[in-house]
């Protein structure tokens, strides 16, 4: 009976040492600075920045893979004290929310069917593009808000997604799961947008809904010598990097596609000026 015992536990104390040598000759030196970024991260884990996890993110940051800016949901004073951690230093960079370019609704958009399967917005969209006529618009069944970790897309009475801006990382997650390509990051102090996804010509965008883009090209003359406006494809497309700023050019719109939303930060909605 003794001998058995001593032998198990004879094979016991040999596993142990073995492990124990293995993990250390084997052992992966951790950067010290990873543990602080990691306990200075947002923790969010959205992917954002394209790796799985903040703690991806903080081994990619210590090998200059990536730079602080690279966190989508980290804010101006976390991306200094990540830059200080590293040793580097961080410009101020610019604050994007999600927009959904679209406004076409259940009292906007042309129905053109019913849709009855699974209530998802890829599987509609793959039975002739949706119910609606317009096969750009947002097909209202919650893809990007299911995809979204931190609740800022929340399903309007009007049938069609809105983003919430206090609560928007820009971690990016609901433009992936978006099968219209409806949704853009946009600097959160622009004003001024062309909330439509339209490119069919005017007649045909027109039909389909009431506040389409119809490519009349009236937005983009009015700025001809200083061009923030521009259509190609029978859609007009604000140039984010130098977006217009006089709020009057909305009413040269004879849809209404082009349109006034502030993005305020501290509200629970997205609305118009």
């Amino acid at each position: 009976m003794l001998t058995p015992t001593a032998v198990l536990a004879g094979i016991g104390l040999v596993s142990g040492l073995g492990l124990a040598v293995a993990a250390r000759v084997f052992a992966v030196e951790t950067d010290p600075r990873q543990e602080e970024i990691n306990d200075n991260l947002p923790g969010a884990n959205c992917g954002g920045c394209g790796y799985a996890g903040c703690a991806d993110f903080s081994a990619a940051l210590v090998a200059g893979k990536v730079t602080p800016s690279d966190c989508p949901v980290c804010d101006d004073a976390t991306r200094q004290l990540l830059g200080q951690i590293m040793g580097v230093e961080v410009g101020a960079s610019i604050k994007e929310v999600a927009l959904i370019m679209c406004q076409g609704g259940l009292s906007s958009a042309t129905v053109q069917g019913r849709y009855n399967g699974h209530a998802s917005c890829a599987s509609a969209d793959l039975i002739g593009g949706g119910d609606k006529l317009c096969n750009h618009g947002c097909l209202g069944l919650a893809d990007c808000q299911e995809v979204c970790a931190f609740g800022a897309i929340e399903m309007g009475e009007d049938g069609i997604a809105h983003i919430i801006p206090a609560r928007c990382t820009a971690c990016g997650k609901c433009i992936a799961a978006c099968p219209k390509n409806l949704i853009s990051l946009v600097p959160v102090d622009t004003k001024i947008h062309v909330l439509c996804n339209n490119t069919d010509k005017g007649a045909a965008a027109r039909k389909a809904c009431d506040v389409s883009c119809i490519g009349c090209k009236k937005c983009q003359k009015a700025f001809e010598e200083d061009p923030r406006i521009t259509v190609h494809n029978y859609l007009a497309k604000v140039d984010y990097k130098n977006p217009p700023t006089d709020e009057t050019v909305v009413e040269v719109c004879p849809t209404g596609a082009l349109t006034v939303r502030l993005m305020d930060m501290n509200s629970s909605e997205q609305r118009p000026s």
